[in-house]
């Protein structure tokens, strides 16, 4: 496979899981602003800060307040992780690569973005419309991956697409925890509250994970919680299953069998990076601190994705390589495409 449809395969499925995400990052202060008491007000800050995109808001923003946030997640195309331009830039992925995708992928991701570029900001009249429309959003991802699914041949393009799209849900699934940590100032004593539940579950039902972390345990504890999300092995938007997922088919591309050991330096940062979850503890978390370990777990997710740019993408233009840029916490690095 040539890597230049390799690479758009690869990235147009991660602009895919983002556009997702993002739309699940505003469910967390939806779902957090339903339960916070009277008193206590709405935070839309964590989830800049979270993503990493609070320095490049704070270019064009004063304030972080609710409408702003909103916009600059969703529709701002100065924001080259917004809503409107990862979808766009998967659509452009899609599109010089249509004799490689089947037919309905293509429909599915082109009717998608019509349907959000003939959407205006201005159509938002309540919170219940906001809610819907990022359910809509969440809904169109996930038929455009049942579509993926269900009409690829399990060859290397799919591999290539499954790969993209669990590096970026497990990086994602880290930072929807660091929202948690994000919320509120962490010297209020709202830890072990009925406050700090609250932002647990809204974390929980953000990630679809509420119904099935209920299925497997009965108390709702932040360590559970966060055993739940970052350490299960079946629950498929955990970080370990995807991490897992991603290395599975990074050694279907190579031919490789992991059990036999890695064969080139992509597969020896993804298997380093999945062996390390295997063998951690929830324990082993907190010891560390919930916040340094994902910001840990960032830096490494990031240095896969480097190790997959050098090994398949590395010939590339200049335009597959400024693709290949992951983001860390503290600074942006953004999927900046021409």
């Amino acid at each position: 496979m040539l890597s230049r449809v390799a690479n758009s395969i690869y990235w147009m499925n991660r602009y895919m899981e983002r556009v997702e995400n993002y739309a699940r990052f505003v469910g967390v202060n939806f779902n957090l602003a339903l339960d916070l008491p009277p008193d206590v007000d709405e935070q839309w800050e964590p989830l800049l800060i979270a993503t990493a995109d609070h320095f490049l808001f704070h270019k064009y923003y004063d304030k972080p307040t609710k409408e702003d946030v909103i916009h600059f997640m969703t529709f701002d195309k100065r924001n080259p992780n917004s809503i409107v331009s990862c979808l766009y830039e998967a659509r452009e992925n899609a599109r010089t690569i249509r004799e490689t995708i089947s037919k309905e992928m293509w429909e599915s991701i082109n009717t998608f973005y019509l349907t959000i570029r003939g959407t205006s900001p201005d159509d938002f009249r309540n919170m219940d419309h906001m809610q819907s429309f990022f359910t809509d959003i969440r809904k169109n991802c996930q038929l455009f991956h049942g579509v993926v699914d269900a009409s690829i041949t399990r060859n290397e393009a799919w591999h290539f697409g499954r790969l993209g799209r669990h590096i970026e849900r497990a990086d994602k699934c880290s930072r929807f925890l660091d929202v948690k940590y994000f919320t509120l100032l962490q010297d209020t004593g709202t830890s072990g509250s009925t406050l700090d539940l609250m932002m647990w579950t809204a974390v929980l039902k953000s990630v679809s994970a509420y119904n099935m972390y209920r299925q497997t345990h009965r108390a709702l504890t932040p360590m559970n919680i966060v055993a739940f999300l970052i350490l299960d092995k079946l629950f498929p938007r955990s970080i370990a299953y995807s991490v897992r997922q991603a290395e599975l088919s990074l050694y279907a591309i190579a031919g490789s069998i992991p059990e036999r050991g890695h064969t080139n330096p992509a597969e020896r940062a993804l298997s380093k990076m999945r062996s390390e979850l295997e063998f951690t503890d929830v324990e082993d978390v907190f010891k560390m601190g919930l916040h340094k370990y994902l910001d840990r777990f960032q830096t490494n997710n990031n240095e896969v994705d480097n190790a997959i740019f050098d090994m398949y993408f590395g010939l590339e233009s200049e335009k597959s390589q400024t693709q290949s840029m992951g983001q860390t916490s503290g600074h942006i690095r953004s999927q900046w495409m021409n």
